[in-house]
């Protein structure tokens, strides 16, 4: 029997398991802009990947979609916990006293002229507003325009999510461009706006040097708004420090302009340009840009920009000469064994400080982990690398793992969900759970490792000296045979504080094998994430009163 009201408390809703030991995104609907572009290549609903199960139901039916890679950096950072009520609620106890130091936050609300009546006096109060997904119209943004005008305390303003289109955020643009305003954080992601919408950002970019964080991710800017957006950051006046830019229909065409902003830009510290499609020229021409002493670039996201591993060379002379670089996103890129070999000359590099490398979907084999393990061993500065879905093999897991044992490998993030690995990996992760010092985030979701392997990772886990902290086992086969093993996991370290066992074959006599372990003081696992995995409602009756008792343990299912 599927466990009741499952299907139910999904429908409608986008639930994700942030990484780490963080915590949760809300419970919240997916935005009604992502909803109507699902279906397009070109879509918001593509940039989706979850490190965990990601359950999305807009048709009140919850689908899992077990196999994505990634990161939820590429997902908004919300702060609050619970559903879309609970972010209502929130609002209407901070809006009674507003001041500079709070925020106004609402979430997936359409709101209604009422509604809007309510909040609107008070924005002129408050020192951060998030309006996300709320149905914003042409009226409602005039209002904005006339509320920024008189708030002298704004310091960011977030309106993701909104059909605001050029006219809408024409509107919005004018009342930042108040000379009192002091902006410092501009979110206009997915609000449909063109190349001719950038005039006034290029206004916004020369007149407000308080701006240093611009977000107009999923908007259709082409080359036309690209080049608008360049000449407001060449503005001497402009001090720009973080610029995303995913999914903007930008081409190679832009490239040279950017290559400009780079040389020209000192304050530029990340620049994100996932999904656009620069290609192998356009490539070429942003390392220009880069290598230049002006630019001091901290964060380079080139995920699904058509890099090559032609490229991999000129990006290799970046981590050379470039010492600010602390992180390089290559996901979705199909530089292969090749490409990883022209980048290792310069990870390697005494003066490369990288300490965060993604390498997702890159066509990376066992031959490159060769590679990876001498990166690993001369790179102690080197804290966080993924490499999902790179068909690795037990051969790359052993040569991987060679490396994590040695003492100069100072790793302590590692996803390797669905690499191909099996029970045959397991004994060599059982001997980095060991010896591994550093490692506290392991994900191993979506790889063959059936009960027998979690048996031989045992040892490791149990070891007094494991320091693992977040372990991700979903979608690895697993049954009730390997949950005793796990109960006692739980009993025996203490520095394990997240499980994922989502997308498990494992039932009622499992899942109260492992409630017996939770239920003990001596239990000290804070987060156990049980998506797509079924028990009866007597099971969930006992899960709820585990809940209840044990306030400390959040149990997400």
């Amino acid at each position: 029997m599927s466990r009741p009201g499952r299907v139910a408390a999904v429908a409608g809703s986008l639930c994700v398991p942030r990484p780490g030991l963080s915590s949760l995104l809300p419970q919240t609907r997916l935005p009604q802009t992502l909803m109507k572009n699902k279906d397009k290549t070109h879509s918001p609903w593509r940039r989706v990947r979850s490190q965990g199960p990601l359950w999305v139901g807009p048709l009140g039916q919850g689908v899992t979609f077990s196999s994505l890679g990634l990161s939820l950096q590429r997902l908004p950072a919300f702060s609050g916990e619970g559903s879309c009520q609970n972010w209502e609620e929130k609002v209407q106890l901070t809006s009674d006293t507003p001041s500079p130091t709070m925020s106004l936050e609402i979430q997936c609300e359409d709101l209604s002229s009422t509604r809007w009546t309510e909040i609107l006096p008070s924005m002129q109060q408050y020192g951060v507003i998030r309006l996300d997904d709320c149905g914003l119209t042409d009226t409602m943004c005039a209002n904005i325009s006339s509320v920024l005008q008189a708030n002298s305390s704004l310091t960011e303003l977030s309106l993701p999510n909104n059909e605001l289109k050029d006219e809408g955020a024409q509107l919005v643009l004018k009342g930042l461009q108040n000379p009192n305003c002091k902006i410092q954080k501009l979110s206009l992601q997915n609000c449909s706006i063109t190349g001719a919408g950038c005039e006034l950002i290029l206004s916004l970019l020369r007149t407000k040097p308080t701006l240093r964080d611009l977000q107009l991710s999923d908007n259709h800017l082409g080359d036309e708004g690209m080049k608008l957006l360049c000449e407001g950051l060449m503005d001497p006046r402009c001090s720009l420090e973080r610029l995303e830019l995913e999914y903007c229909e930008v081409t190679t065409a832009s490239c040279e302009a950017l290559s400009s902003v780079l040389k020209a830009k000192g304050s530029l510290q990340e620049l994100t340009l996932n999904n656009n499609e620069l290609g192998e020229a356009g490539v070429v021409l942003l390392c220009q840009g880069l290598m230049d002493p002006n630019c001091k670039l901290q964060v380079l996201k080139l995920e699904g920009c058509g890099v090559t591993s032609a490229n991999c060379k000129d990006l290799s002379m970046v981590l050379q000469t470039k010492e600010s670089l602390q992180e390089l996103c290559l996901g979705e890129n199909k530089i292969g064994d090749a490409g990883l070999a022209q980048l290792y000359q310069g990870v390697l590099s005494p003066t490369c400080r990288l300490k965060t490398l993604w390498l997702w979907e890159c066509d990376i084999t066992a031959e490159g982990c060769k590679v990876l393990a001498q990166i690993l061993m001369g790179k102690p500065c080197l804290k966080k690398l993924s490499l999902i879905c790179n068909l690795l093999g037990d051969e790359g897991a052993e040569l991987l793992c060679q490396a994590l044992v040695d003492p100069n490998c100072q790793l302590e993030e590692l996803w390797l969900r669905t690499c191909g690995f099996t029970t045959a990996s397991c004994a060599n992760f059982c001997t980095v759970l060991e010896k591994n010092r550093t490692l506290r985030e392991l994900q191993l979701s979506t790889n063959m490792l059936e009960d027998d392997g979690i048996e031989q990772m045992s040892r490791g886990l149990m070891h007094p000296d494991c320091s693992i902290q977040s372990l991700w086992l979903g979608d690895c086969e697993l049954s009730d045979k390997c949950c005793g093993t796990l109960a006692a996991i739980l009993l025996a370290n203490h520095t394990l504080k997240e499980l994922d066992l989502s997308n498990n074959r494992m039932g009622d006599e499992g899942i109260r094998l492992l409630v017996a372990s939770l239920k003990e003081p001596s239990c000290t696992l804070e987060q156990l994430v049980l998506f797509d995995i079924y028990w009866t409602e007597e099971v969930d009756n006992e899960l709820t009163a585990l809940k209840e008792s044990k306030p400390s343990l959040r149990i997400t299912s």
